[in-house]
């Protein structure tokens, strides 16, 4: 926390810089403009570190809802549409999926991120898939790619080695009671998936006859 402020204020000074008019001569605007974007790139990954310590010391409340989970897809989706432009998504949910209890935003963070990766580690027009089916007493959410895959040697619970992005959506997901899975696919490509508990939601009341 005791880094926040003096990283506000260089984020701000180094906006300053980038936006000054008249204009810095170069080369200076365009080192001004490389020092906002690395000072803005430093703060956000600062607040991700913070979010990822509340999340793992249980210290981030979490705002449960059944909800389904369509609208999380088609929200995270429509969010990254620069970054998904040059790839195909196809979407895959199973029609018999129940409502799940998760908090929202936090879940369209595990979606986003997960989204972007596969939009950027894999070539330009090649498809990627969401998907989620019902798997016993849990309901198994996965984004596939047609990429190069992860390593061969991959870890399915070392998503620390995969950059901070990763690490946040298993905390997320851990928080859920969940659990994230990196594998390759049978056919090529990387596949991330975390599972839901399906749980008991509350039983949908009829709306009473009109008179």
């Amino acid at each position: 926390h005791d880094l926040r402020t003096p990283l506000a204020a260089l984020v701000g000074l180094a906006d300053t810089l980038a936006l000054a008019t008249p204009r810095l001569p170069p080369p200076h605007d365009e080192t001004a403009r490389v020092l906002r974007d690395q000072a803005q790139s430093l703060a956000e990954m600062v607040n991700n570190l913070l979010e990822l310590a509340r999340l793992t010391q249980g210290r981030q409340p979490l705002n449960l809802e059944w909800q389904p989970l369509e609208e999380i897809v088609g929200a995270a989706i429509q969010r990254l549409g620069p970054v998904l432009h040059a790839h195909p998504v196809t979407v895959d949910l199973d029609p018999g999926l129940p409502l799940l209890e998760f908090d929202a935003v936090l879940l369209e963070r595990v979606l986003g991120n997960l989204l972007d990766n596969a939009a950027k580690h894999t070539p330009p027009g090649t498809p990627v898939f969401v998907e989620a089916r019902v798997r016993g007493d849990v309901a198994e959410v996965s984004v596939r790619d047609s990429g190069p895959g992860f390593p061969p040697d991959v870890d399915a619970n070392a998503a620390a080695h995969y950059g901070l992005g990763l690490s946040i959506c298993q905390a997320i997901v851990a928080a859920h009671d969940g659990k994230l899975a990196l594998e390759n696919g049978p056919d090529g490509g990387a596949r991330a998936s975390f599972t839901l508990p399906l749980g008991a939601p509350p039983a949908i009341r009829a709306e009473p006859a009109a008179a």
